[in-house]
Parts: structure tokens; C-alpha cells; sequence
């Protein structure tokens, strides 16, 4: 178990949290939802006691251990796989190091062996002689080979090591288990190991995540981060939703009505305050409009963009055909003739082991890279939108305000044209004026995707449009996604995300494994 108490934070005057009270129950698994900035990973980082709060104060169970996914992929690089999982029980690993320093002495005495015999006792106490066989079961679970275990982790590629790290946070049944976007570059496969793990564990997890399919399937309450607080639903994320938007409501229909009831108040006022025969009553509804209370309504920091793809010209029925292209990167083959064809208003999503294949398809398709062999070709009536998974080159140049910036891409150059459009996206006022070289990941994003909306292209090409998005703005692209009359090609991890948009399949793990038109759940499930 773990609490906060009366805590409160905030930086330049901005508040993030005012006497925040939470109690997180065992058994439970709690996804931390809110909008980008809104405190979420500062939250979790003073659960672990890396950020101290202004006022308040955090209090762990007596004795119990807790564990954090940690974030710096370079920090154990000179550190053997198998060493840094076991890391993760630190009380654990430094009695190993002790101990294995006691055994390598040469002159070893009485006193050695007393303490020897010490750690030992807590070692067995602690299931130290499980403890490797534990690590080495974890990493199977993620898709690390045993191969792998005795490298030094910066031979690794950075996906492994995030398993590793995850692998870390897991190990020895911590009591407290924080994990901040766990599922942040993991495979399928490691992500449908997870949510098992997290369906049998039996004691507090905390966890932050903008996949709402994986907060659906492994959260038991969600502890919802607006207006500076944190309320607790009892459900997954779903639940939340529905409730949170009733509660809303509610609130709103009470403050029309307060409004309603004063309006009629005012009106017979000013209507019979001067009729002696009606003084009195006049007097009375005074009074009574003197203690209505009309609420004012928080204002959420939970904000949705506007997302709507409108193509402005009709494609034919063949788009595109691709026929045997095939890719070496620095030695390493990453497509191997791989030949399909895309039709009039399919939904594609990319799958696969490695997402440098899709990433060098799009690329190929996109014209940003040549294939070894192989062709394609695109139909004449197409008109393509291109969203990669690297956006940094659109905007390193700081010369361009968002306003300027997305004016180079929009027919219609007027000002308040280009304001507004950005306004819906979320860019409003000042906003709209940043220099595009500040701007965050989910910033960046936001204005691709309002470059794709203003080309009116009949075909999207989206490497992972989610990256970097919170919960509302991934919603907004889904929503926008479903409803596109056109033709798209994506990747993405979010399994929400591909089950309501994708109405087709193609799985590359260097050669086509698979191609079908199917809806993802019904893909996993014959897989």
C-alpha cells in the first residue's frame, strides 16, 4: 500500500497538484490518466521519492519494497542483461555482491564467516536461489533469447533494453510497482505478456499509459489527474469515460438550471419591485437570489483536437501496386520482395518484429529512399499524405512560427484562416507563435497531422501517428481515422487504435508473412 497526503506542487506558478489525498489499495491496478502536462510522470516521480513535494507527504506499508520502470536506456550499459534485471531487487543484489565479495578474499577469517553466514540467511530469505532462474524467466516472457543474457547491455538495440528495464521493475514481487508508459516500444507479443503478468499479479501497481486497450484490459480503478487533483473511478478506463462525461453533464445541466431559476428571480424583481400590492414577494425572491449559488464549472485540462481528413479528389479503385521490393541496410536485409496491392478505401496496418521494415517501406513508397529491386507504382487519380515516425526535419529550422510554418502547406494564406485551423488543434492565441524548433513531441505531431488535414490527399501513409499523443488526441485521430472516406496505410502499437480502423492486414518480418483482410482481434485470435 501507498499514499499521498496533502500533496502540492508546482512550478513557475503553475500548479500541478493542490493537497492531492490518494490511498493506492493491494490488489488493484491503477492507470494515472490525464492530458499531456498535466502532472502524470511528476506524480509517479514523487510516489518514488526522485521529485519532493512542496507540501505533504508519501507513506509506503512498513517493510514493503517499491519498484519503478526506470527511463535512462544508457544508465546500466556497462552492466551484464542478467545483472541489471536483478538490479531491480536492490536489497537482493547488494546482499549478492557482499556476499560473492566475502567468498573472493583470500584471507578469510572468523568474522567473514560469521557475516558470510548472515547473508546467506537473508539470501534465502529474500528467494535469492530463484532469483536468476526469475530473471531469466521475465526475459523469455519479453522475447529476450538466453543468448542475450550475458552481454553487456549496450551491445543491445534500444527495444531490448526497454524489455530489460521492464524485466528490472518486475522482478522479486515488489509491493509497490510504478510504471510509467510500460508499454512505450514493446512488440505485441511483449505487450500481451505484460497485461497476463499484470492480470495475476496480486499487489499495488501504478501505471501510466496512453493505450486504452491495455488500461481496459489490466486496470482495475482509474485515478484521474484534473483540476490540479486526483479522483479515483472504480473500473477501467472505459468506465471512466462514461462516467467522467456523465458527471460533466450533471454538472452542467445543475448550472443551467441555476442560471434558469435566478433569470426568473431577476425578471419578477425588476417587474414588481415597485407594485406595493407585490413588495413583499418581490423582497423574498431578493433573498432568495442572494443565496443561489451558480457553480462555475472547472475548467479541464483535458483538451481534444480537431481531426478531419477530407479528401478533395475521388480516387480510382487501384491505388497502388508493389512488386518485389526488396532493402539492405548496412549489411542487415530488411525487406525481401515483398509484392502487394492496395485497393480503393482499404485500412491497412503494417505489422511486424521489427518497425525499421515498415518504417524503410514507407520510406520506399514515399520516394525518401530507393529499394535495392523491386517497383511500385501509384495510381494516377492518388494523392498521398505522408506522417513518419522521424518528424524532426519539418521543423528544425526556427526561423517559422507554427503560424508560419503551417502556412506553407495551405492553399488559403490568410491569417485568420491559418489562426483558426491551428486554433482547433489546439494552438491558440500565443501558442500559434511559438518557433517550430521548441515545440514537444506532441506538439510536433499535432502539426503534421494539420498538414495532412489541409493537403485533402485521398491516401494517408502514417508511421505510428500516435507516438507522443496523450489519451484525447490519440481518441481525435482514431475518431478521425474511422471516419476518412479514403485509403490509409498505417503502423501503430495501440491496439485500440488498429482493431476500429484497420480493415485489412499485412504482417512483413523481412518477407510478407501474412496479408488479409481481417479486423485485428480477428487476426491475433487465427494467428
Amino acid at each position: 500500500m501507498i499514499s499521498a497526503n496533502d500533496i502540492s506542487l508546482a512550478f513557475g506558478g503553475r500548479k500541478l497538484f493542490d493537497e492531492v489525498n490518494i490511498k493506492f489499495i493491494p490488489g488493484n491496478c491503477y492507470g494515472l490518466i490525464g492530458a499531456n502536462g498535466s502532472g502524470k510522470s511528476t506524480f509517479v516521480k514523487i510516489l518514488s521519492g526522485d521529485i519532493e513535494a512542496q507540501t505533504g507527504n508519501i507513506e509506503l506499508g512498513t517493510g514493503e519494497r517499491l519498484s519503478v520502470l526506470k527511463q535512462d536506456h544508457f544508465a546500466y550499459d556497462e552492466f551484464e542483461v542478467l545483472n541489471t534485471v536483478l538490479m531491480g531487487n536492490k536489497k537482493l543484489y547488494s546482499i549478492m555482491e557482499e556476499k560473492d565479495a566475502i567468498y573472493a578474499k583470500e584471507d578469510f577469517t572468523d568474522a567473514d564467516g560469521l557475516r558470510a553466514a548472515e547473508l546467506e540467511g537473508e539470501f534465502g530469505e529474500l528467494n535469492g536461489w530463484e532469483a536468476e532462474s526469475e530473471a531469466a524467466t521475465l526475459l523469455a516472457g519479453l522475447g529476450i533469447k538466453t543468448d542475450l543474457h550475458n552481454k553487456l547491455m549496450k551491445e543491445l538495440s534500444g527495444a531490448e533494453k526497454v524489455k530489460i528495464l521492464l524485466a528490472q521493475a518486475l522482478i522479486g514481487t515488489p509491493d509497490v510497482l510504478l510504471l510509467d508508459e510500460p508499454t512505450n516500444h514493446l512488440d505485441i507479443q511483449a505487450i500481451q505478456w505484460l497485461e497476463n503478468f499484470l492480470l495475476n499479479f496480486n499487489n499495488t501497481v501504478i501505471v501510466v499509459s496512453h493505450d486504452r486497450y491495455f488500461l481496459n484490459k489490466v486496470c482495475t480503478h482509474i485515478a484521474d489527474l484534473d483540476f490540479c487533483k486526483i479522483t479515483v473511478y472504480a473500473g477501467n478506463y472505459d468506465f471512466w469515460r462514461k462516467a467522467s462525461e456523465l458527471a460533466l453533464q450533471l454538472r452542467s445541466d445543475q448550472r443551467r438550471k441555476s442560471e434558469d431559476k435566478a433569470a426568473e428571480l431577476k425578471s419578477f424583481i425588476q417587474r414588481f419591485s415597485a407594485n406595493a400590492s407585490k413588495s413583499s414577494q418581490a423582497t423574498s425572491r431578493q433573498k432568495q437570489l442572494e443565496k443561489l449559488k451558480i457553480e462555475d464549472l472547472p475548467i479541464s485540462t483535458r483538451k481534444y483536437p480537431y481531426i478531419n481528413f477530407v479528401s478533395t479528389r475521388e480516387a480510382g479503385k487501384e491505388l497502388l501496386r508493389v512488386d518485389g521490393i526488396s532493402k539492405t541496410i548496412e549489411g542487415v536485409k530488411i525487406l525481401d520482395n515483398i509484392s502487394f496491392t492496395i485497393n480503393k478505401g482499404d485500412k491497412v496496418i503494417f505489422l511486424g518484429n521489427n518497425d525499421v521494415a515498415q518504417t524503410t517501406l514507407f520510406q520506399i513508397l514515399m520516394g525518401e529512399m530507393e529499394a535495392d529491386s523491386g517497383k511500385f507504382e501509384w495510381g494516377v487519380t492518388t494523392t498521398q499524405a505522408y506522417f513518419p515516425s522521424d518528424n524532426s526535419s519539418y521543423f528544425m529550422d526556427g526561423k517559422y512560427s507554427i503560424t508560419d510554418w503551417l502556412r506553407q502547406y495551405s492553399e488559403n494564406k490568410d491569417e485568420s484562416f491559418v489562426r483558426g485551423f491551428l486554433g482547433k488543434m489546439l494552438f491558440s492565441g500565443e501558442e500559434a507563435l511559438k518557433k517550430t524548433d521548441v515545440l514537444s513531441g506532441g506538439e510536433k505531431v499535432r502539426c503534421m497531422l494539420s498538414k495532412m488535414m489541409l493537403s485533402g490527399a485521398n491516401v494517408l501513409i502514417l508511421d505510428g501517428p500516435t507516438n507522443h499523443l496523450d489519451l484525447e488526441s490519440i481518441t481525435a485521430v482514431n475518431e478521425g481515422l474511422i471516419k476518412f472516406k479514403g485509403t490509409a496505410l498505417f503502423t501503430s502499437h495501440d491496439h485500440e487504435f488498429i482493431q476500429t480502423v484497420a480493415t485489412r492486414v499485412i504482417d512483413i518480418d523481412v518477407k510478407l508473412v501474412e496479408d488479409k483482410y481481417s479486423t485485428y482481434n480477428d487476426y491475433l485470435h487465427l494467428s
